[in-house]
């Protein structure tokens, strides 16, 4: 009998020891598959380099980071499966996801849950719905659509202009916010179309902007839409200039829509790869051949973001965390992150962008 009470004794402080070297794990979701799968990749490089650091560091709390990876293909209803699916991997943190449309309904899951989580998604309802588990690691299109709106306005003033939404949550809310923005500074669209998303042919929008004697596009959508666009553009013989929004870091724009790229703007944050004090990290991506553009700092930053919390707090718990988070700046490779009540950054930046020669830069101002 005392044989068994002290196997049974060992067996359970076993146990114990084991739950507390336990791996935290964390989590990305995206379109890791699909036509927006290039930013999905970011996304996941720059978590797994994170999470390489940080463990390298000794971990979160004397535990090792595990990362979980969700593919939603920026399909709303498959969101909110990978949101199910992570609940029950009991993941402590989630960045992601990344369209907006997904977003949105994934966490009304992970708030009910109480998993944190922080995203780049940038459709204002992504705060406005009063969950306190959500981080917003961007600006927001009502930011950025006044940033692009005012740029068109200004720039192109008594030019033919349009604007043209791929009808997403995101595309259609930019597009919205731009439109409003230049009528605002007295550029008037002439046109205000949608299109549909994923389609192989927009010769019929394209005629439309031709015959309207268009010359700068405002685009609410994502990159794969505006290469055709342009190419088709292009045979049709007309020149147009497109204003995007932070979807258009990818450069899978360029090998889509080839030397036309160089008609295309965008509005997105302070370039993460020029701040002086992310330099060795910017060299570490690309000594490992990743080119750290578009997400990929985002992504470290958010892994960032939920270290620095975790360890401030000294617990993973919800409460805990989501305390410290809304309370207290972090410092990250895109910059200090602050939050205000709704989950919104409180110094949030846009800046233009053009692309040329198949590599982007701030826009002549």
């Amino acid at each position: 009998m005392k044989k068994t009470l002290i196997a049974t004794a060992f067996l359970a402080l076993g146990a114990q020891a084991q739950l507390a070297h336990a791996d935290l794990t964390v989590a990305i979701a995206g379109p890791m598959t699909g036509q927006y799968a290039s930013a999905g990749d970011q996304i996941r490089r720059g978590a797994e380099m994170a999470i390489a650091d940080i463990n390298a560091k000794g971990g979160v709390l004397g535990q090792k980071l595990k990362l979980e990876v969700g593919d939603d293909a920026c399909d709303p209803k498959q969101a909110v499966s990978v949101a199910n699916t992570m609940v029950n991997k009991k993941i402590v943190f989630m960045h992601g996801h990344w369209c907006s449309s997904s977003t949105i309904p994934a966490s009304e899951v992970y708030v009910e849950a109480d998993i944190p989580m922080a995203t780049v998604s940038t459709n204002p309802q992504v705060t406005e719905r009063g969950l306190k588990n959500i981080f917003r690691i961007m600006g927001r299109d009502d930011q950025q659509g006044l940033v692009a709106g005012s740029y068109i306005a200004e720039k192109f003033k008594g030019k033919k202009a349009a604007v043209l939404d791929d009808k997403s949550a995101y595309g259609k809310g930019l597009a919205d916010e731009m439109a409003k923005a230049m009528t605002a500074k007295g550029l008037k669209p002439t046109l205000r179309e949608s299109i549909t998303a994923g389609e192989k042919d927009y010769s019929g929008i394209v005629t439309k902007l031709k015959q309207a004697g268009i010359e700068v596009l405002a685009y609410g959508g994502y990159h794969t839409e505006v290469a055709l666009i342009l190419r088709q553009a292009q045979q049709a013989g007309l020149k147009l200039t497109v204003m995007g929004g932070d979807t258009m870091t990818n450069s899978e724009l360029v090998t889509a829509a080839g030397a036309n790229s160089d008609n295309v703007m965008f509005t997105f944050s302070p370039d993460p790869r020029k701040n002086p004090d992310a330099a060795p990290i910017v060299k570490r991506f690309r000594d490992a051949k990743v080119e750290p553009e578009g997400y990929v700092m985002y992504a470290y930053a958010a892994m960032q973001l939920f270290a620095d919390a975790a360890t401030q707090a000294k617990s993973t718990k919800f409460s805990d965390l989501e305390k410290t988070m809304r309370g207290n700046t972090f410092k990250t490779v895109i910059g200090e992150l602050a939050f205000d009540a709704k989950g919104d950054q409180k110094q949030p930046g846009f800046v233009v962008y053009q692309w040329k020669g198949g590599q982007y830069d701030y826009a002549a101002k």
